[in-house]
């Protein structure tokens, strides 16, 4: 078994390379909404918070303009059999429903079919998927399936646990609740043994 913790995985996202977002429309729309909640866009400390929230949408939903499997086309020919896991990888997302952000980690497992993909590009996976609006289990689910396409591994798990602001700072507001889904493809959903393995690198004794 091969592992990596991974607790740092920003990226930087360069707006000089522009993706195709028209950021005048984002910009009048943020102004509408600083009209409609009663607000003046024109007072000092509002006047350029339209075009700041245009870079930042920009910023945020930049994985909707970029393909997640060109990071698991480079992969290595290895006669290797056993779980391949790289866990913690942080993660940011905005919530569909809401559009309020979502946070949290996401652990990969998966077992080689004589394929292996650098581990950092698990991380890039995650940052594409996660730059769009999402639902967790959606996120969960799109992210196990590409590593059973593009590397068509024997097997595949992968466990996100996020907060959601969506229930934390409005609606219920319960702070301190965290989401966990998961997702088993292949021998981590067949084989009961492997799907342990995999929980007990990730949680050791805990559970």
């Amino acid at each position: 078994m091969f592992e990596i913790q991974d607790n740092d995985q920003s990226t930087d996202v360069s707006l000089e390379n522009a993706l195709p977002f028209d950021l005048p429309r984002i910009e009048n729309a943020i102004r509408e909404l600083i009209l409609g909640i009663g607000e003046n866009p024109n007072r000092e400390g509002l006047l350029e918070t339209p075009a700041r929230v245009a870079r930042m949408y920009a910023e945020l939903f930049s994985g909707l303009h970029e393909d997640p499997r060109q990071h698991l086309k480079k992969f290595f020919t290895e006669k290797y059999d056993e779980i391949v896991l790289v866990r913690d990888i942080s993660f940011n997302s905005m919530c569909e429903h809401h559009f309020l952000p979502f946070t949290g980690k996401v652990h990969i497992g998966y077992m080689p079919n004589g394929r292996v993909v650098g581990l950092s590009k698990l991380a890039r996976v995650v940052e594409v998927v996660s730059k769009r609006p999402q639902v967790q289990e959606r996120m969960t689910e799109e992210i196990a399936n590409l590593l059973v396409e593009e590397l068509r591994a024997r097997g595949v798990g992968v466990i996100i646990e996020a907060e959601h602001t969506c229930m934390t700072i409005r609606g219920v507001r319960k702070p301190g609740t965290f989401c966990t889904t998961s997702a088993m493809k292949g021998t981590f959903l067949k084989s009961h043994a492997t799907r342990e393995e995999f929980l007990t690198l990730i949680y050791g004794n805990k559970r």
